[in-house]
């Protein structure tokens, strides 16, 4: 019987896995010599026990160590991360990444890590590679633009070569429907280790969780968020169409409990207000949004998220004091000036 095999008996027994044994089990799924199939009966044992804390800790830290440094080492400590989960199947508009781009207006460096839509029909990497992203950019490449553009987008295929091996398994489980520990792993495997995150839960049940992982992987301060559209759905977003069960971590570890949009002085929306569609139909929101002729609610809830990202950053003293800060910068030029700067930079020689 092989190790993975010995790991999928002791979780089938509902035995959690120490460090150890999940980065035995790391190097397993990342590497070929493992049948599919033996990998597959892992990652289903894990996720009919339930992952740990810890365990989702350690496998963020086995797979951290696996990535591709793109050398940002000097930009961590001030950096910021604005991520969801992906899989909540809400069908919103790629908030975080324009939420990035004010920060980046904002002089906050920013370093998004993403993909393509893979449970939506446009993912993050999707709508800044159309914007002017470089998805394949070198490292060298990415640092100049952290220097000067202030922000990056790393491309979680080009800086994880060991989910090669993990792939088709991830998907054969996919279309049955089965969930595994590497649909949360994303926004804790960031190459460039930004000190601050703020994170959209697929579930309200993984906000504690994902907020207590990322305390034990030593991240500064950030935010762990999922709001909540009904009984049964929700969001991997906070939005002022949404009750949003929030859980700070590092420096912000003391936040816990419920925002609403009204507490900010935000009007309430409608959820239809935050709809997103496929490429061409979110480039169209893009420049609805910066026009000034976005729905409302969508306006508010990137102003919110990123007057979030401000004050976990230590930009502002309160949520409410980046408010009108995030507005100006969104609405004002600042966003359309850091786009068409993106165009430029990526196109240079």
């Amino acid at each position: 019987m092989s190790l993975l095999a010995e790991l999928t008996v002791r979780l089938a027994a509902g035995q959690d896995l120490d460090f150890p044994a999940v980065e035995a089990a790391a190097a397993a799924l990342a590497a070929p010599v493992e049948a599919d199939e033996t990998k597959a009966a892992f990652l289903e044992a894990l996720a009919r026990k339930g992952e740990t804390v810890a365990e989702v800790a350690a496998f963020a830290t086995a797979f951290r160590a696996r990535a591709v440094n793109p050398g940002l080492e000097a930009w961590a400590p001030e950096a910021i991360d604005v991520v969801g989960t992906g899989g909540d199947h809400a069908g919103g508009f790629n908030i975080s990444s324009m939420v990035v781009l004010v920060l980046a207006s904002a002089g906050v460096k920013v370093m998004k890590h993403g993909n393509r839509g893979i449970t939506s029909k446009c993912g993050s990497a999707d709508l800044l590679a159309a914007l002017g992203c470089n998805l394949e950019a070198p490292p060298e490449t990415l640092r100049r633009a952290m220097a000067e553009l202030g922000y990056v987008f790393l491309f979680a295929p080009a800086h994880h070569p060991a989910f090669r091996h993990i792939a088709p398994v991830r998907k054969a489980l996919a279309a049955r429907g089965q969930r595994t520990v590497f649909n949360i792993l994303g926004p804790l495997i960031n190459p460039g280790r930004p000190a601050h995150v703020l994170l959209g839960a697929f579930s309200a049940a993984w906000v504690p969780k994902l907020a207590g992982a990322l305390e034990a992987l030593g991240t500064g301060a950030g935010l762990a968020a999922h709001g909540v559209i009904g009984p049964d759905r929700g969001i991997d977003e906070m939005t002022t169409a949404t009750v949003n069960r929030v859980q700070g971590f590092g420096r912000r570890r003391d936040v816990t409990g419920e925002w609403i949009p009204e507490q900010f002085g935000l009007a309430r929306a409608p959820f239809a207000d935050l709809a997103g569609g496929d490429l061409a139909a979110n480039l169209a929101t893009v420049e609805a949004l910066l026009a000034g002729r976005a729905p409302a609610g969508l306006t508010d809830t990137v102003v919110f998220n990123a007057a979030v990202a401000l004050w976990i950053v230590g930009r502002t003293e309160s949520v409410a004091a980046g408010l009108a800060p995030a507005r100006e910068l969104l609405l004002g030029g600042a966003v359309r000036g850091k786009i068409a700067a993106t165009r430029e930079f990526f196109h240079q020689p």
